[in-house]
């Protein structure tokens, strides 16, 4: 079992919730990780983390897998990222497979650097990086095959990062994803504007994985010319990570108003082709979700899309989770 949560969104926003239903909330108390929903006609259903008996199992776990799910998106004609796995040494040769983290290197060599690598299973932003050489290549695959045995190496695309969570026929929520960045004051350095920055996270209780010793970071500044003792002018904003995972540290910009029509079909029509009701849909689109679909890509689906440091961003925030919920209990009661 992982440490107790130090404030379980899902728990404290159904405990919050179920009531306008008539329904109760018991968190088993020593983790506050798990909990039972009981309905009014004495129906009960589980949770777990951000995990809602909403989606099968079948469907959640082939989105879990990107390797998987990006096989299906594409025969269905979706436009996905290209990408192979390979696999950590001890499961290469358990499964008798030539696919290991060299043939991971040439393939990455064809597509051209930089590649981005990841953990085939990984979530929140965990273990991404844009790499731009061989060392950075085999310096990433090794963090990832630390806890996953199968890596993804994927070709660049360039965009604007968006979350759409899709609840149904309906989006809840969509968001602009912005990577970790500090905004420069003339004075201080990078280090210290980063440690400011974690102070604020911790102030507003954002629980964030973002460590200053963390090579990615090292490797963005690298790229730009600068480093951690660098002090960025007035207002000029340094981006730390290529990824913009809101559990990294990124910044949300919220887009649920402005979205254009036929980008919410594609999200709904793509949550139903994975077998989902609930699903957070990545997007990596070149030019502005408020316009029509000219060129963009699916990231990922996830079937447990995370909303712990999106509610975190603003009251408005909150209260969409909050109403996210409320619905998916609605559904659950059916």
């Amino acid at each position: 079992m992982k440490k107790k949560n130090k404030s379980p969104l899902l728990g404290n926003i159904l405990k919050k919730v179920a009531p306008k239903i008539g329904a109760t909330v018991v968190m088993e108390p020593k983790w506050g990780v798990v909990g039972q929903v009981t309905f009014k006609s004495g129906k009960r259903t589980y949770t777990r983390y951000n995990t809602v008996d909403v989606n099968s199992i079948g469907s959640s776990d082939v989105a879990r897998d990107k390797d998987y799910a990006n096989f299906f998106m594409e025969k269905m004609g979706y436009p996905t990222i290209e990408g192979k796995t390979f696999y950590s040494k001890k499961w290469a040769e358990a499964i008798k497979s030539n696919q290991g983290i060299d043939a991971g290197y040439k393939y990455a060599q064809k597509l051209g650097f930089p590649v981005i690598v990841k953990p085939n299973n990984g979530s929140q932003g965990v273990g991404v990086a844009i790499v731009s050489n061989k060392e950075e290549f085999y310096r990433a695959m090794r963090f990832v095959f630390q806890n996953d045995k199968v890596a993804l190496v994927q070709r660049v695309v360039k965009g604007r990062d968006y979350r759409l969570v899709v609840l149904d026929e309906n989006i809840i929520s969509a968001y602009e994803r912005i990577p970790l960045s500090v905004t420069g004051d003339g004075k201080l350095s990078i280090e210290k504007l980063l440690s400011k920055k974690k102070k604020i996270f911790n102030k507003i209780k954002r629980d964030i994985k973002v460590d200053i010793k963390d090579q990615r970071i090292r490797n963005k500044l690298k790229r730009q010319g600068l480093n951690l003792k660098s002090v960025p002018k007035k207002r000029e904003i340094v981006f730390l990570l290529d990824n913009a995972n809101l559990s990294q540290g990124g910044d949300s910009v919220d887009v649920t108003s402005v979205v254009n029509p036929l980008f919410k079909k594609i999200a709904v029509r793509l949550t139903k082709d994975m077998g989902l009701r609930l699903c957070g849909v990545d997007l990596m689109i070149e030019g502005d979700i408020r316009n029509k679909p000219l060129k963009y890509w699916v990231i990922e689906v996830n079937a447990a899309p995370g909303l712990d440091h999106y509610v975190t961003t603003g009251r408005a925030q909150q209260k969409i989770v909050e109403d996210l919920y409320l619905e998916i209990l609605k559904s659950m009661e059916k």
